[in-house]
């Protein structure tokens, strides 16, 4: 069934009153975990509310970030010996000494006490996650969270599902649940807090560069503005 657009609309909003609610909180690089959260290879194809290629950049972003910030990581898989696969080797690599749960048949990770022990070691109080699917993996995960006192952050651009709309309603649920579902740049950016700070502009630029081109850009373009740049003729005369 397909919702309409009034009536994803009309959601979305009340989703968006209901968060509002909830306390401004933000992140703190001391006080953060990182989940990796059944993000399989063989659930890849699932994810097709995003183009595939984007999406592929969109879950390395996310799995990296406990590379810069330094902050616990805990990895989890569901049925990886079948159809959903492994998780992708250079996020192993990344992390081979972090905890790697490989849930036997617990949908819910929170429901596997192997996973919860990993997660309440770490003594974190905020949890970054995404996961595939959204709807099930990464929402079912984040509500269980929240009712256990946990703060969460969702990274909505990592997670992904079969559709753009059950994304939406996935996302509002987690929003009710005071969830917050933001995206992998205002999850650097809070962490980070300060382009003066370590890890700051230096440490974080050629890691944007490759996982956040877009911003890469703008500082590339920069770069070549002071080492080359001149100004054409009109430039000087548009406003500053």
């Amino acid at each position: 069934m397909r919702l309409s657009a009034s009536l994803l609309s009309a959601a979305l909003v009340a989703g968006t009153s209901m968060a509002d609610s909830y306390p401004w909180e933000r992140l703190n690089k001391n006080d953060s975990m990182l989940l990796i959260l059944d993000i399989q290879e063989g659930l890849y194809g699932l994810a097709r509310d995003f183009d595939a290629t984007l999406y592929k950049q969109n879950i390395l972003a996310h799995s990296s970030l406990g590379t810069v910030f330094d902050i616990p990581v805990v990895i989890t898989t569901s049925a990886q010996s079948g159809p959903n696969g492994l998780i992708p080797q250079e996020i192993l690599d990344w992390y081979p000494n972090a905890p790697l749960i490989q849930r036997q048949g617990e949908v819910d990770a929170w429901d596997n006490s192997d996973f919860r022990a990993a997660v309440k070691a770490a003594n974190k109080t905020q949890i970054i996650v995404a996961g595939i699917v959204t709807d099930v993996c990464t929402t079912f995960l984040a509500r269980s969270l929240r009712a256990e006192g946990y703060s969460v952050w969702a990274n909505f651009e990592a997670s992904g599902t079969t559709t753009k709309e059950i994304r939406d309603i996935a996302n509002d649920q987690m929003a009710r649940a005071g969830v917050n579902v933001v995206s992998f740049f205002s999850i650097v950016c809070d962490l980070m807090r300060d382009w003066r700070a370590t890890p700051g502009a230096k440490e974080l630029l050629p890691w944007l560069d490759r996982y956040l081109p877009v911003y890469g850009m703008v500082a590339r373009h920069h770069r070549a503005a002071i080492e080359s740049g001149v100004i054409i003729p009109g430039e000087g005369d548009l406003p500053k």
